[in-house]
């Protein structure tokens, strides 16, 4: 254990660096590396993506694209999360992804941060409501097997609302409890997966072959392409593998943060990775009456997989850690949803800037940024009430939105070549080639999640995604072009007793 005059040391060190980039110490310095990580892989979670779109993937390319999308979208996604820890090793700041852009741009630094601060926090809120919305979903399944609570759109939202005041409530104790939180979410995951797949392999009496786990290819979707439906089976995978930024907006709460920082993204994803495929594995093999499933009176196709393969009592079991899971990735991503908010806040671009970026002098955390990201998320969520495909469009715009964000600071890397200044953590000589793939992937899955899911395409069926990205995207274009770009200098520096400038003239 470092002694603590070396934590002391670590702790100065960070604040020193945080200056160099132009900002004072605010926020309470007191996460561990391993804390880092359990934020990112509770915002990952895979008990929430996995199970929460696993109805979506038996209908688009069924367990053949299940099986095989996972570690495809999984080694995709590592070259996303490997190019941006490289960069946040250089510049760990809470901000993240959008002051990256304004130091990475060779011109027009302002504009590049404004759109990806915009992007990543349309995608930060579309996070925070997929997870939190994912929980109503199986809490709901749950309260009808243990005591009727009919899965209706309505309980749904309702529940939906409790979950996220409850996650604003605790977010704003402190950074502590989150910590403790994130870290009990880590071994909640890993041990809830061994635990689920470990009663779907033993205790049923028969399992699927594993010719229909591999290879079986089902379309319910009404499209007749095998091709276009095994491309959107992917969004399964691409939704889960999302929010690994978190570890880059806690920096500024993180000791040693130019190492922990891109360790917490990097790891937050390989665990991920491994622990995923397990549990989809386990979940597939246990499919005994796959019409059943789809058709199932909860609404939630694993919950009716768990009773078909271990009867209620387990299966109540098995949601209940779900649930858990669940609701430990929610907490995780209103923290890192409220930190970007925070962040840009202080760099007056949002709305109520002044509002927002506010410190609770008692627990040093962004109190209004917490319920500011709850809020929005709400919204995002309770258009369930009129419209069913509405859950599909908020993860596809929480994907597009965040994968964005991800790589416009990449890509300006990328341009910069050997003018990049590394920090401690960085990948040598790989790096233009990981930064590639991650560009030319996020540009694919841009594209793909803004298609359509669903043929007849009509009103209920039709893929709101891209109005949601072109709602977005016009109000801040269009507050760029009519005032912003008059007072928008990219990120402010707060740090005024050093000579430091967060961007230069351009």
């Amino acid at each position: 254990m470092p002694s603590e005059h070396t934590l002391s040391d670590t702790v100065g060190d960070d604040e020193h660096r945080l200056r160099e980039l132009g900002y004072t110490q605010e926020l309470a310095r007191s996460m561990s590396g391993f804390a880092n990580f359990a934020v990112s892989f509770s915002i990952v979670s895979i008990l929430s993506g996995c199970l929460t779109l696993y109805g979506f993937g038996l209908n688009t390319g069924g367990p053949a694209m299940i099986t095989w999308g996972w570690p495809l979208v999984g080694l995709m996604t590592l070259c996303v999360a490997l190019a941006m820890a490289e960069i946040c090793s250089s510049y760990p700041t809470a901000g993240g992804l959008y002051y990256w852009a304004a130091k990475l741009a060779r011109r027009n630094g302002p504009a590049a941060s404004w759109f990806t601060g915009y992007f990543n926090f349309m995608g930060q809120v579309a996070v925070t409501a997929g997870v939190d919305f994912g929980a109503a979903f199986f809490t709901n399944a749950f309260l009808e097997l243990q005591w009727g609570y009919t899965a209706t759109p309505a309980h749904t939202v309702l529940l939906f609302a409790v979950i996220l005041a409850l996650h604003g409530l605790l977010n704003t104790r402190g950074v502590r409890l989150v910590a403790l939180f994130n870290t009990v979410s880590v071994w909640w995951h890993l041990i809830g997966v061994a635990v689920i797949v470990g009663a779907l392999v033993l205790l049923p009496a028969e399992h699927a072959s594993a010719s229909f786990v591999f290879t079986k290819f089902v379309n319910n979707t009404g499209f007749h392409s095998s091709f276009y439906v095994a491309m959107l089976g992917l969004l399964l995978a691409q939704y889960t593998l999302t929010g690994y930024d978190a570890s880059a907006h806690m920096t500024e709460e993180t000791r040693d943060a130019a190492r922990s920082g891109p360790k917490g993204i990097v790891n937050s994803v390989l665990v991920s990775l491994v622990a995923g495929w397990v549990l989809l594995l386990g979940l597939t093999f246990a499919i005994t009456d796959y019409d059943g499933a789809l058709g199932s009176s909860t609404g939630v196709p694993p919950a009716q997989i768990f009773i078909d393969a271990i009867g209620v009592g387990g299966a109540k079991l098995l949601l209940l850690i779900v649930i858990g899971a669940q609701f430990f990735c929610g907490m995780a991503s209103v923290t890192a949803n409220s930190r970007m908010i925070y962040a840009f806040s202080r760099d007056g671009a949002l709305p109520g800037s002044r509002i927002w970026h506010r410190i609770n002098p008692r627990t040093q955390t962004p109190t209004a940024a917490v319920w500011l990201a709850t809020g929005g998320a709400f919204l995002l969520g309770a258009q369930y009430l009129w419209n069913a495909t509405a859950y599909a469009a908020v993860t596809s715009v929480s994907v597009i939105g965040l994968y964005i964000a991800y790589v416009v600071p990449v890509f300006l890397r990328l341009r910069q070549g050997d003018a990049f200044e590394r920090g401690p953590w960085h990948l040598g000589r790989w790096s233009k080639l990981v930064g590639s793939v991650a560009v030319g992937w996020t540009a694919l899955i841009t594209v793909l999640f803004m298609l359509p899911t669903v043929s007849p395409v009509n009103a209920v069926s039709f893929n709101y995604t891209p109005v949601a990205v072109a709602a977005v995207l016009g109000f801040a274009g269009v507050w760029w072009l009519a005032s912003a770009r008059h007072w928008f200098t990219g990120p402010k520096v707060t740090a005024e007793d050093e000579p430091i400038t967060v961007l230069e003239k351009r």
